[in-house]
């Protein structure tokens, strides 16, 4: 038998130390949000991306076209539940009760926050004092604590709503809360891209004015700049526009963006649906209960999966914007058209300059020929060999020599009029 030995066990490690928060953020992928509620309220909020797919009901995908550290063309996304933007500078994510904006410490994205906040408080005032002239009652507050019962409550503009009435009655017809925030992306994207192209404009047209009065290589490196600008500028605006009129032209895809309108109804149908219930429990039995449940559940998700609205309000909208970023894509599809114009008029001259290099060479070597054929002649005279001319006087050589002269002038002159003449020399 061995005796047991007593067993000694280690004491326990210690826990790791936290994270710093920067490390802690960085790793579970949580980013600094601003939230614009519905009510006007904004605050800095810090969640993760899970979070962020569970309050909004997007997938992964959706959310890599807003990380900043990639690069997606313009892109508008209609969700069950929320609408993603990426236009430019401009990410956000669009909900019937908030707007999430990720990068809202960007100064380029700084006006398009202050006219978020300021368009949700001034459609919250305008609803109130809409309220107070119509007398219509308002609602309790207490009856919902969450962004969506807030929503139905007001209609997503702020304005006391009922199931299946959508605005007050004596007031104007407000555009839901996501069309409001669609409308202020639209205005600081066109605002943007239209004071861009009007810079442009400016330092564009007198550059190439001056390159046209004096082509040099400083007014050249200016037009080369300005066309990669110019270029660039383009696509951008043509990616907005198509964007744009992708959505005018597939009615299902604004259909996705009515996302107060797809709310009200689903909350409308759940009313629908426990007021069936409670007749059903006073009429049937306890043993059908269940069935019953199932098939209004059924008929219910039927009804709402098969929501259509009208979508003509949103068209408009949407067609206003297309006209208005159309008109930019002309200025710069007219500025470009004068590049072109001017690159035309530069290799026209240049091609011109060419020919007149090219004449001025013809010239000079038959100017040199002719001196050649005198050097021949200055040649045959400087050899070693005596003739008859040597013994003659003074007269006989002046004689040689300038008729050599003349022979030459003549023959330079027959040959500049027969180029005239068949057209190679101007």
């Amino acid at each position: 038998m061995y005796s047991q030995q007593p067993t000694t066990t280690s004491p326990p490690m210690p826990p790791p130390p936290p994270l710093p928060p920067q490390q802690r953020r960085k790793g579970a992928g949580i980013r600094a949000w601003l939230v614009v509620s519905v009510s006007g309220n904004s605050h800095l909020e810090e969640v993760g991306k899970h979070l962020i797919m569970r309050r909004t009901g997007l997938p992964a995908r959706d959310l890599r076209i807003l990380d900043p550290g990639l690069s997606y063309p313009s892109t508008i996304l209609g969700r069950e539940r929320a609408i993603v933007v990426n236009l430019e500078h401009i990410k956000a994510i669009i909900t019937a009760t908030e707007v999430w904006v990720p990068n809202s410490k960007d100064p380029w994205v700084a006006p398009f926050v202050r006219d978020l906040e300021s368009r949700v408080s001034n459609l919250n005032e305008e609803t109130r004092r809409a309220t107070e002239e119509s007398g219509s009652p308002e609602f309790p507050r207490s009856t919902s604590e969450s962004p969506e019962g807030e929503m139905l409550q007001t209609n997503g503009t702020g304005s006391p709503m009922a199931c299946g009435d959508m605005q007050i009655k004596g007031a104007p017809k407000a555009l839901p809360f996501e069309f409001q925030v669609i409308e202020v992306c639209f205005e600081s994207v066109c605002r943007s891209l239209e004071a861009e192209t009007s810079t442009l404009e400016q330092e564009a047209y007198p550059a190439l004015d001056e390159l046209t009065s004096k082509t040099s290589t400083h007014n050249l490196q200016r037009a080369r700049h300005i066309k990669s600008r110019l270029v660039a500028l383009f696509g951008r605006v043509q990616k907005v526009r198509d964007e744009i009129e992708n959505l005018l032209d597939d009615d299902m895809d604004m259909a996705e963006m009515y996302l107060t309108d797809k709310l009200s109804d689903f909350q409308c149908q759940e009313d629908e649906l426990k007021d069936e219930i409670e007749k059903d429990n006073d009429s049937y039995k306890l043993d059908y209960e269940s069935d019953e449940d199932s098939q209004d559940n059924k008929s219910s998700s039927e009804k709402v999966t098969g929501f259509k609205p009208n979508v003509e309000e949103l068209e408009m909208l949407l067609e206003a914007y297309f006209a208005q970023i159309g008109r930019t894509l002309n200025k710069l599809s007219a500025l470009r058209e004068y590049v072109d114009d001017t690159e035309d008029y530069i290799n026209i001259m240049l091609d011109d300059k060419q020919n007149q290099l090219l004449q001025m060479g013809v010239l000079l070597s038959t100017a040199t020929l002719l001196l050649n054929a005198s050097i021949v002649v200055v040649g045959l005279f400087g050899m070693n060999i005596h003739i008859s001319l040597f013994d003659a006087g003074h007269a006989e050589f002046w004689e040689t020599t300038f008729g050599t002269m003349a022979g030459s002038v003549a023959l330079y002159f027959i040959a500049f009029y027969l180029g005239k003449k068949k057209g190679l020399l101007e």
